[in-house]
């Protein structure tokens, strides 16, 4: 079909508008958001939106799957982050590595199998002119209501809650402290509060530590992505530092993979965008996906490596599949 977005049970469809000016999330309207890791902003306003099951399309396994970084390059940058760590650098930072492989067809089909066969709460199809995402992401990266903004920020993952460690709660916790300065920044004072910290998640295939990041603020959309702007999650601490880090070790841009996607009701003042999370997009005639983990001083790069897989490995199988 033409452009839409399937979001939360709802399909927009009648295309009105794109725009790359976060300012517009102040106006009106139903809009769905993507954002790059990179910081490229699209903001596409739809005139119809109803409750509908999520569109069909053609699905064709994609050719051989390439990464940006092989086991050795990856196990040698979790190293190389450690070094920082050790140097005083960084507390932590994530490292990320980039799936490709030749697209057969479009993503509509792509998204209609993994809203079925691997359900998310923040799951999402974006279908525009050149620009075309399939998320499944189980993180908060902003919701709105009103003056409330929230974030669930993710750190630790397992297959199963045994596999946790201590390395992921303090992980957990120096990222939920890296969210509460960056909403800060917008946040009326003393608002600024944690109502759940590191409680376990069971999704399909593997576990997580969430916890969950809450503030007022009058701020508009360009001043809170301004401060919030990439995920802490998927960055690091210090965030600046991180990032530095980040451009150095991965040799490919991440895309839509660890930024932001989701909707706004400009109208309702409500919102929901998601880290761009165990997501996939089509790009240059190659479908992409982004996996990866974040590293401390207590990480151990074979397993660092093993947690990309684990990551990778349901979604995937999805991708893989093809028809029934």
């Amino acid at each position: 079909m033409d452009a839409f977005a399937h979001v939360g049970g709802l399909l927009a469809t009648d295309l009105a508008e794109v725009s790359s000016d976060p300012a517009v999330l102040d106006g009106r309207g139903w809009w769905a958001v993507a954002v790059t890791y990179e910081g490229k902003v699209t903001c596409a306003r739809f005139e119809h939106v109803r409750p509908a099951p999520h569109p069909d399309g053609p699905w064709r396994p994609p050719g051989p799957w390439r990464s940006s970084l092989d086991r050795s390059a990856y196990e040698r940058g979790v190293s190389e982050i450690r070094a920082a760590i050790a140097d005083g650098l960084v507390y932590q930072a994530n490292l990320c590595r980039v799936l490709s492989a030749p697209a057969q067809d479009g993503i509509t089909g792509l998204g209609r199998r993994l809203a079925d066969a691997h359900p998310a709460p923040y799951a999402m199809t974006l279908k525009l002119p050149g620009l075309e995402v399939a998320c499944a992401s189980p993180e908060l990266y902003l919701s709105r209501d009103g003056d409330v903004i929230a974030s669930g920020p993710i750190k630790g993952t397992g297959r199963t809650e045994a596999d946790l460690l201590p390395k992921d709660h303090a992980e957990n916790v120096m990222i939920v402290d890296l969210v509460r300065n960056d909403l800060g920044r917008v946040a009326l004072p003393g608002t600024v509060e944690v109502p759940a910290l590191c409680a376990v998640e069971h999704h399909p295939g593997l576990v997580h530590l969430v916890s969950t990041v809450r503030a007022r603020t009058p701020a508009g959309w360009p001043e809170i992505l301004a401060a919030t702007f990439p995920p802490g999650s998927v960055t690091g601490a210090p965030k600046a530092s991180a990032l530095e880090l980040i451009e150095r070790l991965e040799p490919v841009a991440r895309g839509p993979y660890c930024g932001a996607i989701g909707w706004v009701d400009a109208d309702r003042r409500a919102a929901s965008l998601a880290v761009g999370i165990r997501t996939f997009w089509i790009e240059d005639g190659l479908v992409r996906f982004g996996t990866g983990a974040g590293i401390t001083w207590g990480s151990d790069p074979a397993r660092e490596w093993r947690e990309t897989e684990l990551k990778a490995e349901r979604l995937l199988e999805v991708a893989d599949a093809g028809l029934d």
